[in-house]
């Protein structure tokens, strides 16, 4: 696979920091082998999903999937639909190869890269049926907002990469993000609320429950969820 510098990538601050982890002996093995064959380099440009996938289908864009575990029960169980995950953990991308490689998916690839250069430069207009982001970082402390991924600028660029209809899904354990993501969206014009007057979404259906929801439900924490529509 090239290299992700092949193309320079622009500064500005960042929506996470990179945690290295232990790699496992086949999760390295998976990064060495499989990343060149499932992996999409950031310096490829702009992508075209019939020729990517070798077929037409609808394609969903996850944030940050972590060790891999729901968006893999995701792609196994809707093999009719492409999906496209970016994170830039390599032991969560290592598990998530190795999950490909023990159920032979072929409806997944990889960005091992920072979302917002992906979608900028990788994704065309109007070409997405969903984008999911599940428990992006809250960066708690005040001064580090900013650092937080969902701002307006985000918000714009994630209604330019959506179909018409297309649908952006997110989860979160912390209130105070829930509610400047509500906010936000609300304010945006072309994205309409998907629960109505209750604001906040119940759990879709086909949302598996993610390792990190798992953790915070044994410490008792809500969980909201945001579902709207580029209309």
């Amino acid at each position: 696979m090239s290299k992700q510098n092949d193309i320079p990538l622009p500064r500005r601050v960042r929506s996470f920091v990179h945690r290295q982890g232990r790699l496992t002996i086949g999760q390295a093995r998976a990064l060495r082998q499989l990343l060149p064959i499932y992996g999409l380099p950031y310096s490829s440009g702009m992508q075209d999903f019939s020729a990517l996938f070798a077929r037409s289908a609808a394609t969903v864009f996850e944030i940050g999937f972590g060790d891999g575990s729901s968006l893999l029960k995701m792609a196994q169980l809707a093999p009719q639909t492409n999906f496209i995950g970016v994170e830039v953990y390599r032991p969560g991308i290592g598990a998530l190869l190795l999950g490909i490689e023990k159920y032979a998916l072929n409806n997944i690839r990889i960005y091992q890269a920072d979302a917002i250069d992906i979608l900028t430069h990788c994704i065309p207009a109007n070409s997405l049926a969903r984008i999911q982001i599940y428990f992006p970082d809250p960066w708690h402390k005040t001064k580090h907002h900013k650092r937080r991924l969902i701002q307006p600028s985000f918000v714009n660029l994630v209604y330019e990469k959506l179909s018409l209809g297309g649908g952006l899904h997110i989860a979160t354990d912390c209130a105070d993000y829930a509610k400047q993501i509500l906010h936000l969206l609300d304010c945006t014009q072309g994205f309409s609320n998907q629960a109505g007057d209750k604001r906040f979404s119940t759990k879709p259906t086909d949302r598996p429950t993610t390792k990190f929801e798992r953790r915070g439900q044994r410490l008792g924490h809500a969980v909201w969820n945001l579902f709207y529509i580029k209309c």
